[in-house]
């Protein structure tokens, strides 16, 4: 089992814990974790904006819990610290909704919006040592049609059977796929190419190609690595042609013009394609770019936030290369982070970059939005091989 230091945020098990105010959330995520790490008080409404914190849990493996603010809060502040709650229902993989009063309104209606978004949840009777538990239990079954855990943080009592709850939620299968997705395997040579230009962090590389390069490792190939001016270099050296190439997107059809005839050539963003996303969709949404004109709106997502660079792939370059083809009138949005629009209906199509930020479970609950709306999706180099004529001759790995 990855140990902390290794698992990235976005590749852990999410775990949100949603209730009223003062219903017990941040003591219950101390218990699980026994450590302190929520502020834990008696006033209602200390837990504002959501707080995530990032733990190895026996039994569960790499885990973000994410402490939310009282379903219950209200006033023009709390309508936002609601909200802010309701925002990280796309992002979790295991709900923990705990109800802690003889009212179980605003928990009916919350569990609903769990199973809405196929959300897995655990209903748990909290601060068991304060009330007549058994009772609560039993109105709970009847009411929201699930059997409660009746749990004690202050005491200890109930803890270990929720941790072999949440163990048993976890999904069959869960986690991301492989990146390499097949196409490489134990004593293959690979050959990444990375542009270390003006866009490239500074003394390290982005979180795609280490991820990449930890996995190859982990399977047991050769990795070799060179920028697009070395390439050839790279490629003269080896004995024999490598058995896969990943490029970065931006140089797909340079690189595809120097590629061996018979060797495998990928890209870093379709790898995330299938490790975070829905391939097939992403395909599927490339292919429809055709029907693009220089009236169509797109949207391009991107999961992390930065200053914008001359020659940012998502922001100027992406929106060049559908301008030039369909037309200077092509109207382009583009949203960071979380914001992303409700209704996306006034769109074309979108263009998510490969999310290497988000857990898979965002990042498909973001292709489900699209696809609820008719909208075609796509991905930054899925997209980027479709308009630069390769993509039949990308190599797709498996899901």
């Amino acid at each position: 089992m990855p140990t902390l230091n290794e698992t990235p945020s976005a590749n852990r098990l999410h775990i949100a814990i949603y209730g009223r105010r003062n219903a017990g959330k941040s003591s219950l995520i101390n218990a699980l974790t026994g450590q302190p790490v929520a502020l834990v008080s008696d006033v209602p409404g200390t837990t504002t904006d959501p707080v995530r914190k990032a733990m190895e849990i026996r039994g569960l493996g790499a885990c973000l819990l994410i402490d939310t603010a009282g379903f219950d809060d209200d006033g023009d502040l709390g309508a936002m610290r609601v909200q802010k709650t309701e925002e990280t229902i796309p992002k979790v993989d295991i709900a923990l909704l705990l109800c802690a009063g003889d009212d179980l309104t605003l928990e009916k209606e919350w569990s609903r919006k769990l199973r809405e978004r196929g959300i897995r949840q655990i209903t748990v009777v909290s601060k068991a040592d304060e009330r007549d538990a058994q009772t609560l239990a039993q109105r709970i079954t009847q009411e929201l049609g699930s059997e409660p855990l009746i749990v004690s943080a202050k005491t200890g009592d109930g803890i270990p059977a929720l941790l072999t709850a949440l163990a048993r939620a976890i999904p069959e299968g869960y986690g991301a796929p492989s990146i390499l997705g097949g196409l490489a395997g134990p004593g293959d040579t690979v050959l990444l190419v990375m542009p270390q230009d003006k866009e490239a962090p500074k003394g390290r590389l982005i979180l795609p190609q280490v991820q990449t390069i930890r996995e190859l490792l982990d399977t047991g190939c050769i990795s070799i690595n060179a920028t697009p001016d070395t390439l050839e270099n790279a490629l003269a050296v080896l004995r024999e042609p490598p058995a896969l190439i990943i490029t970065d997107s931006q140089v797909f059809r340079e690189v595809y013009e120097k590629t061996p005839k018979g060797v495998k050539l990928t890209s870093f963003s379709v790898l995330f394609a299938a490790h975070k996303g829905d391939l097939s969709a992403f395909v599927e949404g490339a292919r429809a770019v055709d029907r693009l004109t220089d009236s169509s709106r797109v949207l391009i997502a991107e999961a992390c936030t930065h200053a914008p660079l001359t020659e940012d792939i998502g922001r100027v370059k992406i929106p060049a290369l559908l301008r030039k083809k369909y037309g200077a009138g092509l109207q382009v949005d583009i949203v960071s982070g979380t914001a992303f629009p409700e209704n996306l209906d006034a769109y074309d199509l979108i263009v998510h970059c490969g999310g290497c930020m988000f857990n898979r479970t965002y990042l498909l609950s973001r292709v489900r939005q699209a696809q609820s709306a008719g909208v075609p999706i796509t991905n930054y180099g899925v997209l980027i091989a479709k308009l630069k004529g390769i993509l039949d001759d990308v190599a797709l790995p498996s899901v």
